[in-house]
């Protein structure tokens, strides 16, 4: 069945920075919704990556009337080099986080507010890493309260670490939901006090700021002189992240002194652009 197409965050602004390129990279290609914005803006040639099979089949779909001009990449961002790519390029995209084809899809253990085994891999099953299961299960309660506080920046991570402890086993979305919200209560008309918890567990599973950390230099050095590296991140702990690999790689020029955000259109027609933000830098001409 073909996959629903979500709207791509921030395309404008990508194309704004992107546009009519030769080779882009595109190392979180997910569905292809930036991908085929680039192609139909003039991009010669898309990279697409992804660790996500599922990703990739409906990528395959959305691109394959673009013919030659796509190839796509199974494979984590920070594995992607010259060798893979073939040449340098001349711009690589970021779309961080997990998306909304993976939380539309309950199997796949992403989202609290569907019912599935707690799994989180964005590698899918194939991947033999641990999944948000056996984190929950096996942690000593201290180190669970490490992880929701680092990852998720959850006030009351030892509340609900203790509360997770005490009613293990926990094997699916909708139970580990239920002691969250048991263990600290839910507002009427706030957001759902899980999101944090769940943030926690998939960044941990994933290795997302560890992936991130390493994948940042390896896209700078594939770029030729004047390529770009356009990043949109979630949550503070990714732009804090892109910011810094901006900031002390010499071989960059900073298009971004202050991070964009997503018009407030968009903001309000698209949730997952709300807490968007984009920052972008240009490489510089090696000295002669």
């Amino acid at each position: 069945m073909t996959e629903q197409l979500h709207a791509p965050v921030m395309v404008a602004e990508v194309l704004d920075l992107l546009a009519k390129r030769g080779v882009v990279i595109d190392m979180t290609v997910g569905a292809g919704g930036h991908a085929a914005a680039l192609l139909d803006a003039g991009v010669d040639e898309i990279v697409g990556v992804d660790r996500d099979p599922d990703a990739l089949e409906a990528a395959a779909e959305r691109l394959g009337a673009y013919g030659g001009r796509v190839r796509l990449i199974r494979a984590r961002s920070s594995q992607i080099d010259l060798e893979a790519v073939g040449r340098r390029v001349d711009g690589v995209l970021f779309d961080l986080g997990v998306s909304s084809m993976q939380l539309d899809r309950p199997e796949r253990g992403f989202s609290f507010r569907q019912d599935a085994p707690l799994d989180m891999r964005m590698a899918g099953e194939s991947d033999d890493e641990p999944t948000a299961a056996d984190l929950v299960n096996h942690l000593p309660e201290r180190e669970l309260a490490d992880v929701l506080f680092r990852f998720g920046e959850e006030r009351k991570s030892r509340q609900i670490a203790a509360s997770i402890v005490r009613q293990r086993p926990i094997t699916t979305t909708d139970q580990l939901a239920g002691i969250v919200v048991g263990a600290v209560g839910r507002r009427p008309g706030g957001p759902h006090p899980a999101r944090r918890t769940f943030q926690a567990l998939r960044i941990a599973v994933n290795r997302e700021l560890e992936e991130l950390t390493a994948s940042l230099p390896h896209a700078a050095g594939l770029l030729g002189p004047g390529g770009r590296v356009v990043v949109i991140s979630y949550h503070s702990l990714e732009d804090g992240i892109v910011k810094r690999a901006f900031r002390d790689d010499t071989s960059l020029r900073i298009l971004t002194k202050k991070p964009l955000i997503a018009s407030q259109r968009e903001r309000a027609d698209n949730p997952r652009a709300r807490s968007a933000k984009l920052r972008a830098a240009e490489r510089v001409a090696e000295a002669a």
